[in-house]
């Protein structure tokens, strides 16, 4: 039998919780990642070399990776504060974009990546082009750049995307829309609403083909309210923002934590972009969603509350059968 074809969406450091137990399942699997990030490393380098950002990506290669331990600790290693132009800088980062101006982009880059991490599945930037994130708030007041969404004090109405250094539509990269179309399951998150996961599904393109596709379509709820984004949102207030941008109900299966979070636990000063866990409203979730999997979901690990990518793969995994068979 053919493998099932999943493809995983999102950015920033939920989506590679995943993809590193999804890999050691029997899957044909496709990584789509954010190029709107434009905070840290990454927007320096996207600015000085007029590349999409790096930083997502590199996570997600070492997550879909079976490199030795020692080899992702020197993809990994940051340059410190001490080292002038290359402070703050992962030197996977620089290997990034070293390659993307010898191959004339990342996209080409990343597939070059792919084989030198004896990676089986693929990865591929949500678009090849930098993109620039929108946030139209509530109060009708927009903000322009990912790093500076949590800065303005209010409710986000909608966010969309534009080409950051040209005036053409954003467009996605090759073999995006295939994948979708082609998959039995696509997986939304875990990770930042607005700033991680919407930033892919409002590419027009990306938007069309989640429309058409015929695969399950799964989203992973955060287990905690984030400043700046989701604060006082309910499980079924993030199925409505997905569903509103995407203009219609096409989340099939949301995965939902319902185990608490011990009280006092987080370290709110090394995690202070989150706030608090994020309330239940299953009769929300009801009217939205075709099935709703609530379970324990919840690791913990250095005063951080987190997605545990086995329990979370085991439920995807029983799904995609289904699926597939």
């Amino acid at each position: 039998m053919k493998k099932p074809k999943v493809t995983v969406i999102g950015g920033g450091t939920g989506i590679p919780v995943i993809l590193k137990s999804l890999r050691r399942e029997n899957l044909d699997i496709t990584a789509v990642v954010t190029v709107a990030d434009d905070g840290g490393s990454s927007g320096k380098i996207r600015n000085a070399m007029q590349l999409t950002p790096p930083g997502d990506l590199r996570n997600v290669l070492l997550a879909m990776s079976d490199m030795p331990k020692f080899y992702e600790n020197v993809f990994q290693y940051r340059f410190n504060e001490a080292d002038g132009a290359l402070a703050g800088h992962p030197l996977g980062n620089l290997i990034i974009a070293g390659i993307s101006e010898m191959q004339g982009s990342t996209y080409n880059a990343i597939q070059i990546l792919t084989k030198f991490f004896h990676i089986t599945g693929r990865i591929f930037p949500s678009s090849e082009q930098a993109l620039t994130l929108h946030a139209v708030f509530k109060d009708g007041h927009e903000v322009t750049g990912e790093s500076n969404i949590a800065s303005y004090s209010g409710m986000i109405d909608h966010v969309y995307v534009t080409n950051t250094y040209n005036d053409e539509k954003p467009k996605a990269s090759r073999l995006v829309v295939e994948s979708i179309l082609n998959s039995d399951m696509i997986v939304l998150g875990p990770g930042s609403l607005f700033t991680s996961i919407l930033p892919n599904l409002v590419i027009p393109e990306i938007k069309q083909a989640l429309a058409e596709t015929k695969a399950e379509i799964v989203y992973i709820c955060n287990i905690m309210t984030q400043y700046g984004e989701t604060e006082h949102f309910s499980d079924a207030d993030h199925l409505s923002v997905l569903n509103q941008h995407l203009g219609r109900d096409v989340i099939d299966t949301i995965l939902v934590n319902i185990e608490q979070v011990p009280k006092d636990y987080m370290d709110f000063n090394k995690f202070d972009e989150y706030l608090v866990q994020v309330d239940h409203d299953f009769n929300g979730l009801r009217q939205a969603a075709r099935r709703i999997i609530s379970s324990n979901f919840l690791r913990l690990e250095n005063g951080g509350a987190f997605h545990d990518g086995n329990l979370v793969v085991e439920e995807l995994m029983n799904l995609v059968r289904d699926v597939h068979l």
